[in-house]
């Protein structure tokens, strides 16, 4: 049974879904990007998440042209730069995005990161774009847990409906106290770089030992035993970059892979949890 996640307690969407990360950035990969995001939805990955940062807003302009004739299909969440976060900014900033995505509105709109506008306004901000329908729902981005607690203890904070955060097997920080705030708040925790940002950790994951003998004894690719681990439990979804059709195709097959519980503690063993609190991981 493939898994889901709860958002609002009235949505139900897949675990995994598809990040835009680095798209936009170069003209002749552009109909490969959209390709691959337009297999997504075919396979049930209806989740894409985009940002005004990604290639200014060329990231976008890929997914407003992969969802061409098909927007109802799609959960579409973008974000706001902080400085962008101010209220009549924040409004701008939408209508630039929606423009680019050719859309009349967003299923999520995200802070990207807290910066120096008051959450207050923020919020006030999320408020106004959701009573004039360009927004569904908003939420944040790279908010740890003191900075969940600010936003809840806001006005209006409380209906902040998913926190995205970087979440992979090297990198369980968030398991100490941001995790349990959330779940505590059935507030869905959207993790990007499930799979560990291009690099050594990248690296370290792909090659370890037992990752690959779980790997090959479940018949699977180290990547997607390592998004299987990222959605193990309720409340998480997986964010990984729609690179691909094939990747997607690895992708989509993930949400059908549960590991045992065996599995589960040979993995923690070689990646223990944390026991203490750790700094938020920002990519």
């Amino acid at each position: 049974m493939a898994h889901t996640i709860g958002f609002t307690h009235d949505v139900a969407l897949p675990a995994i879904g598809q990040g835009t990360w680095y798209m936009g950035e170069n003209a002749h990969q552009r109909k490969s990007e959209v390709a691959a995001l337009q297999c997504g939805l075919d396979l049930g990955l209806t989740v894409i998440d985009t940002a005004e940062m990604y290639a200014d807003g060329g990231a976008e302009e890929v997914v407003g042209e992969a969802l061409k004739g098909r927007r109802d299909s799609a959960w579409l969440v973008s974000k706001v730069y902080p400085w962008n976060a101010g209220h009549s900014d924040a409004i701008n900033a939408c209508e630039r995005s929606l423009a680019r995505l050719k859309t009349d509105y967003l299923d999520l709109y995200l802070l990207h990161w807290r910066g120096g506008v008051p959450l207050e306004e923020t919020i006030r901000a999320m408020e106004t774009l959701q009573q004039q329908g360009k927004i569904r729902r908003w939420g944040v981005s790279n908010f740890d847990s003191d900075d969940m607690k600010s936003l809840l203890n806001e006005r209006g904070g409380e209906a902040c409906a998913a926190n995205q955060v970087l979440y992979h097997l090297a990198s369980r920080g968030i398991e100490y106290d941001l995790l349990p705030l959330c779940r505590e708040r059935a507030m869905p925790v959207m993790a990007y770089c499930p799979l560990a940002q291009a690099g050594r950790l990248r690296h370290d994951l792909m090659t370890h030992v037992k990752l690959n003998e779980i790997a090959r004894q479940k018949g699977v690719s180290v990547a997607q035993l390592l998004l299987a681990w990222v959605i193990r439990e309720e409340g998480v979804m997986a964010i990984p970059k729609a690179g691909s059709i094939q990747h997607v195709k690895e992708n989509a097959a993930a949400l059908d892979i549960t590991l045992t519980r065996t599995e589960r503690e040979t993995i923690d063993r070689a990646f223990p949890a944390p026991d203490r609190k750790l700094p938020l991981d920002i990519v």
